[in-house]
């Protein structure tokens, strides 16, 4: 659900749920509860105290990120700001960052398509689509990465979803016999004999959902943190701390 309507739906409902609760110990799952009554179909992933004293943060299953009271009457979306000795730091981010980083462990290695550096020092996942022109462009530069020590993880996320044809070029590649010379002739705009098998395509491009993928390329670093679009390779390598 789309977190605004979530917001509009939720504060129209607050009002008529009864009255608040707060019994110490099942406050989480009050709160778990109470929305998921206001707003049916919200999927909800997790319901933890947030730094900020009184507020409550939730997750839902779709990576969108919720604030509320612990009587789960009051709500706001955004991004939770602290303000520390050296700046202002974004407590909601570095939250995301943790799901994401956990989401990635629990899914494991699980039918990635992987361009190993041979003296690597980080890794990087990648959510990508065929026919994404900056995919593309990324993809050029893999070798230049993979010299850098930065070995690139694929995952499936062709953005228009399942049945298109990015969907089934994906698909493609994956089963093909040699899934890196596929991936290139696909990168590069060339045709890729149609090939089906038992495949992980739709179930990566769930996990960019739950990770909060909105467009490709997404680069899903080690601890979580994510870089939205394309980045040029040594700009990234100087980002990472590898020149």
């Amino acid at each position: 659900m789309n977190v605004k309507r979530f917001f509009m739906v939720a504060m129209m409902a607050a009002g008529v749920l009864g009255s608040p609760f707060g019994v110490a110990g099942d406050v989480e799952d009050a709160i778990r509860d109470r929305l998921s009554t206001a707003v049916p179909g919200l999927k909800i992933s997790s319901v933890r105290e947030s730094e900020a004293p009184g507020l409550y943060e939730v997750q839902s299953s779709n990576g969108d990120t919720i604030y509320t009271t612990s009587d789960g009457q009051y709500l706001f979306t955004g991004d939770l700001l602290k303000i520390t000795s050296t700046g202002i730091a974004n407590v909601s981010e570095e939250a995301r960052a943790g799901e994401r980083h956990q989401a990635l462990e629990s899914y494991g290695d699980k039918g990635i398509i992987s361009y190993k550096a041979s003296d690597e020092k980080t890794v990087i996942s990648v959510f990508t689509d065929i026919d994404c022109p900056y995919c593309r462009k990324l993809h050029d530069e893999v070798a230049e990465l993979n010299d850098y020590g930065i070995t690139v993880n694929y995952y499936a996320y062709p953005r228009s979803g399942p049945g298109t044809p990015s969907f089934i070029k994906y698909t493609s590649v994956w089963c093909a016999e040699d899934q890196h010379a596929a991936m290139d002739a696909a990168k590069s705009g060339k045709t890729v004999e149609a090939a089906t098998c038992e495949n992980p395509v739709g179930e990566q491009f769930e996990l960019g959902h739950r990770v909060g993928v909105t467009g490709t390329p997404a680069i899903v670093l080690e601890d979580g943190n994510i870089v939205r679009g394309y980045v040029p390779a040594k700009n990234l390598a100087q980002g990472l701390g590898l020149l």
